[in-house]
C-alpha cells in the first residue's frame, strides 16, 4: 500500500502494433500483480488494444491511444491527461520507442517513478546518430530506473547506451508453463489440415515475420535439411510484415508443399505440441518468450546464439545453439536433432526442468512487484527527506 493506505496507479505503455513477447510480457504482469498494493492501467494503439483485450483481466482499464510519432501532439496531450486524470504513480514504458514518447510526458507531469523496460538489443540502430545512443541517453534523463529481462539486457544498456548500472535491475521473462505440458497433444486432425502425412517430422517457428526473427535464413536451411530429410515440415506461428515475402521466397526455394504460414496464434500449445523440434532463428533478441515456451512444451530447441536466449537455451543442455545468419550451421543442428530421437527426448526433459525453474510468470511477477514496491518506498523516504510537508505520493519525486 503506498502512504495513504490506497492501491498503487501503475500505468503501463506500448505504441506497438503488432503483438509479440513485450506485449506477452506486459499481460504476464497485469495478470499477476497484486491488487491488494497496484491499481492498473494499460495505454497502447488502438490494434493493439483490440488484440490484448480479450486476454486481460476486467479490472484492467484499456485505454486505445496512438502516440508514435512527435507531430502527434493531440495525443501527447491526452495521455499527459490520463497520467493527469488517473494520479499514476508508476509509469512503466516498454520499448525504448514508447519510452521515447511517455517517459518525457511523464516527467513533465510529475508522476513520481517512470520505468522503462527496453526488452531487446536495438540491432538496427546504425548511422552516426542512431548508433551513438545521443537520444537514448537524453531520454534517460527523465526515467528513474530500467528492467533488463536478460543478464545480456543489462550488458547492452550500461556498455553500449552507456546507462549507470545503478539504475538498472535484471528480471528474466516467464510465462505461464502451466499451460505448456510435454504429453499435450494437438486437436485431432491439425496435422492432415495443413497437408501433412501422420509421420512427418515437422519444425515449430513461433515469431514475428519481422526481420528480426530471420525466418530468411530459416527457410534457406530448410533446403539443406531436406536434402536428408525430404519429408521434413515447418510451421511458422506469427504474422508480420514479411508474411507475403517470405511466402515468395519459399515458392522460389521449392518449398510450397514444406511450409506453411498459419499467421497469429494464441493456441500456442497446440502448435508446439505438433513439433519434433523448435526453432528460433533471431538475429537479435531480448530474452524470447518463444524458447521459454518451447522448453515448458517438452521440446528440444535449434536457436541462434544472441542477447538473451543462451540463458534459456543452453547448448548442449536444454537446447542447441548457432550462429545467427548461418543457415548451414542451422541446418546441420536441426539434422542432428532429427537423426537423434534420444537426444530429442533428454534435451526437451531437461529443458523443462531448466525454465521450470528460472522462467515462471510466479517469478517473473514476483520480482517485479518486489521491485516496484522497493522502489516506490525509495521515492516515498526521499520526499520526506526534502519535501515533507508536500503530501504524499502524487507529486514529482526527484
Amino acid at each position: 500500500m503506498n502512504a495513504a493506505g490506497h492501491q498503487i496507479p501503475v500505468l503501463h505503455f506500448s505504441n506497438e502494433v503488432v503483438r509479440g513477447g513485450a506485449e506477452e510480457h506486459i499481460l504476464t504482469l497485469l495478470r499477476g500483480l497484486d491488487r491488494k498494493y497496484f491499481r492498473l492501467h494499460l495505454v497502447c494503439t488502438p490494434l493493439m488494444a483490440d488484440s490484448l483485450r480479450p486476454d486481460l483481466p476486467e479490472d484492467v482499464e484499456v485505454i486505445p491511444l496512438c502516440l508514435r510519432k512527435p507531430r502527434q501532439l493531440g495525443a501527447a496531450l491526452r495521455l499527459a491527461s490520463i497520467l493527469c486524470s488517473r494520479g499514476i504513480a508508476i509509469l512503466h514504458s516498454h520499448l525504448f520507442y514508447a519510452s521515447l514518447f511517455a517517459s518525457p510526458i511523464g516527467w513533465l507531469c510529475r508522476v513520481p517513478l517512470i520505468i522503462e523496460t527496453p526488452h531487446i538489443r536495438e540491432h538496427w540502430r546504425r548511422g552516426w546518430l542512431k548508433s551513438r545512443y545521443t537520444v537514448d541517453r537524453l531520454i534517460g534523463r527523465f526515467v528513474d530506473r530500467y528492467i533488463a529481462v536478460s543478464e545480456a539486457n543489462a550488458r547492452y544498456l550500461t556498455e553500449e547506451k552507456g546507462f549507470p548500472a545503478r539504475k538498472i535491475v535484471v528480471v528474466h521473462n516467464g510465462c505461464d508453463l502451466t499451460r505448456f505440458q510435454p504429453g499435450h497433444r494437438p486437436p485431432a486432425g491439425l496435422k492432415r489440415n495443413l497437408g501433412f502425412a501422420d509421420h512427418d517430422p515437422v519444425l515449430v517457428a513461433v515469431g514475428r515475420l519481422e526481420p528480426q526473427k530471420g525466418h530468411c535464413v530459416l527457410l534457406h536451411a530448410l533446403t539443406a535439411v531436406r536434402a536428408e530429410f525430404p519429408a521434413v515440415r515447418l510451421v511458422c506461428v506469427g504474422d508480420g510484415d514479411l508474411k507475403a515475402e517470405l511466402e515468395q521466397q519459399a515458392h522460389a526455394l521449392g518449398l510450397d508443399d514444406a511450409v506453411r504460414f498459419v499467421g497469429y496464434k494464441s493456441n500456442v500449445p497446440d502448435w508446439l505440441a505438433l513439433a519434433d523440434v523448435a526453432v528460433l532463428s533471431s538475429f537479435y533478441e531480448g530474452l524470447p518468450l518463444a524458447a521459454v515456451e518451447a522448453l515448458g512444451a517438452g521440446k528440444p530447441m535449434v536457436a541462434t546464439a544472441v542477447d538473451g536466449t543462451p540463458e534459456i537455451v543452453l547448448d548442449g543442455k536444454t537446447g542447441l545453439t548457432v550462429s545467427a545468419g548461418d543457415p548451414a550451421g542451422l541446418a546441420e543442428a536441426i539434422r542432428r536433432l532429427l537423426r537423434d530421437a534420444g537426444l530429442r527426448a533428454r534435451l526437451g526433459c531437461i529443458g523443462r526442468e531448466w525454465v521450470l525453474e528460472c522462467f515462471t510468470q510466479e517469478c517473473q511477477v514476483r520480482r517485479t512487484q518486489e521491485f516496484y514496491l522497493a522502489c516506490w518506498e525509495q521515492a516515498l523516504e526521499k520526499a520526506r527527506v526534502h519535501v515533507p510537508d508536500t503530501p504524499l505520493p502524487m507529486h514529482r519525486l526527484r
